[in-house]
């Protein structure tokens, strides 16, 4: 299977890392922003697609990220997208679904009692959606527990 995983730098990457034993086992690329920790993946031979950081509530850069977002999925040519987000992942949640690629999106831990502003431009289009509290699944039925419980 072809993956494409999103993430921006810093906690999403980290969670993103933390997916490595789904992830590891299939030919994959990342897309994310270059910052000290996701410069990381050059030393361990990933190919990487380098976006300028997207903050979140920022269109300009959300516009200008979003014709290499599909030039990105036309070249992987992905059977799977995954996402952590943040607002990254927005893109990618629209063009995966312009081109028929599954998208999942994995919604931050530190959203407990409600999703990011990502997450709820996401949820209605993707295809999987996880949490990592399971009181979301109250709030949002779509929604997928998948974390530690308290």
């Amino acid at each position: 299977m072809k993956l494409v995983l999103v993430a921006s730098s810093g906690g999403h990457f980290s969670t993103m890392n933390n997916l490595k034993p789904f992830w590891s086992v299939h030919e994959r690329v990342w897309v994310t922003d270059l910052k000290s920790d996701t410069a990381k993946l050059r030393d361990r031979c990933e190919r990487v697609f380098w976006l300028p950081y997207q903050g979140s509530r920022e269109l300009l850069p959300f516009l200008r990220n979003l014709p290499a977002t599909f030039r990105i999925l036309a070249q992987a040519q992905p059977d799977l997208v995954i996402s952590t987000g943040p607002s990254i992942a927005v893109n990618f949640a629209i063009a995966s679904r312009v081109f028929g690629i599954r998208f999942i999106y994995i919604e931050s831990i530190s959203r407990q009692q409600d999703l990011s502003l990502a997450g709820k431009l996401i949820y209605p289009i993707c295809d999987e959606f996880y949490v990592q509290w399971p009181e979301l699944c109250t709030k949002y039925p779509k929604a997928k527990f998948e974390g530690y419980s308290t």
